[in-house]
């Protein structure tokens, strides 16, 4: 069996590819959060009901960046982290590949800001798949590290979504937070570890359910959008919580079945942190035991495509995962765009 291999299996809405992807390793992992905690008792003077966001969301605080703080910085620092704990030198890394969506410009790439503050000298750039975006950076940096195209393969996820967001829509913008993870990747003999299965799927009909409607060529950014408030995050809550949970469900489903596995197999599921129903549904469905599923929404909120990343850093570092266990992960989100995997440390 190749160290990549696809199969044109349907997966979810037979829209996604199964695959394998193994002689890869997670060598080490990072998170960065920065220092300014919102509670949300801090948000009623904007009209948000406290109570409401617990009872529907589960958040209880998240993350914001200093105004000084831009999503290069905050992935600079998760980098660094994540590096120091690898032994590897910056100079060492021979591809970074960044999952944001909320980019310090939007030319440069945020990959090519944090290249230079690391010092690395290797290519660079941006993946933009919302909160699914982590893992659609992972599985092409693992890619590259397969074929031998890298070595050290640098992947974050790196986000300050509360400058995307209304502080008028009070329904979104308690759901947000800002936060950098990231993960080093590297080749191992051991053809047993890497990416056991994984999908990576898009269902772009539903893109408009959640989306920033001006600031791009299709509609540029004006006096008038502003005004109107088009550059802000819009989302239709129902009907992307329904498509969440589905495609949460199947997409897991779809690859514990296509690696061989059953829930028992796996040691920890890490989702991206979304909404605690999204992810009490997906466990219910799923049959995962409580105790194998991190959770920290409450006191980070959704930051997108750092999401997955930070909780794989927290398992990690709080001893729920160790060499040779199984995660399921799941990101998915704005798209609508969803990346599923099983890893085997």
């Amino acid at each position: 069996m190749n160290d990549v291999e696809a199969e044109a299996e349907s997966g979810v809405s037979g829209r996604s590819r199964l695959g394998r992807l193994t002689g890869v390793e997670l060598i080490a992992t990072g998170s960065y959060l920065p220092e300014n905690v919102v509670r949300n008792e801090d948000l009623t003077a904007l009209g948000c009901d406290s109570d409401w966001i617990v009872q529907r969301t589960g958040i209880l605080q998240r993350r914001r960046a200093s105004d000084d703080e831009a999503t290069s910085d905050l992935a600079f620092r998760a980098a660094q982290e994540c590096l120091r704990r690898a032994e590897v030198r910056p100079q060492d890394v021979d591809l970074i590949v960044l999952a944001t969506i909320t980019p310090d410009h939007a030319s440069p790439s945020a990959a090519c800001h944090l290249q230079r503050r690391l010092g690395a000298v290797c290519p660079a750039m941006d993946v933009n798949a919302a909160c699914a975006g982590f893992m659609y950076a992972a599985i092409t940096a693992s890619q590259f590290v397969a074929t031998g195209c890298a070595r050290r393969a640098l992947v974050v996820g790196a986000e300050v979504m509360s400058r995307t967001i209304n502080p008028r829509d009070v329904k979104t913008f308690p759901l947000f937070g800002d936060g950098a993870g990231a993960a080093l990747i590297g080749p191992t003999k051991d053809k047993t570890k890497g990416w056991l299965s994984f999908t990576l799927g898009s269902e772009g009909c539903g893109g408009e359910m959640l989306c920033i409607p001006s600031g791009g060529s299709r509609s540029p950014l004006t006096p008038d959008a502003i005004e109107s408030g088009e550059h802000y995050l819009k989302m239709e809550g129902r009907a992307v919580f329904k498509w969440a949970v589905r495609v949460v469900s199947d997409s897991c489903r779809d690859c514990l079945a296509h690696s061989g596995l059953t829930n028992e197999d796996v040691a920890m599921l890490i989702l991206h942190q979304a909404n605690i129903r999204i992810i009490d549904s997906a466990v219910a469905d799923l049959g995962i035991p409580r105790e194998k599923v991190l959770v920290n929404l409450d006191r980070y909120g959704n930051t997108s495509a750092a999401s997955v990343p930070i909780a794989l850093d927290e398992a990690l570092q709080g001893g729920h995962l160790a060499p040779g266990d199984r995660a399921l992960l799941c990101g998915f989100g704005s798209g609508l765009a969803w990346g599923t995997g099983v890893l085997q440390l």
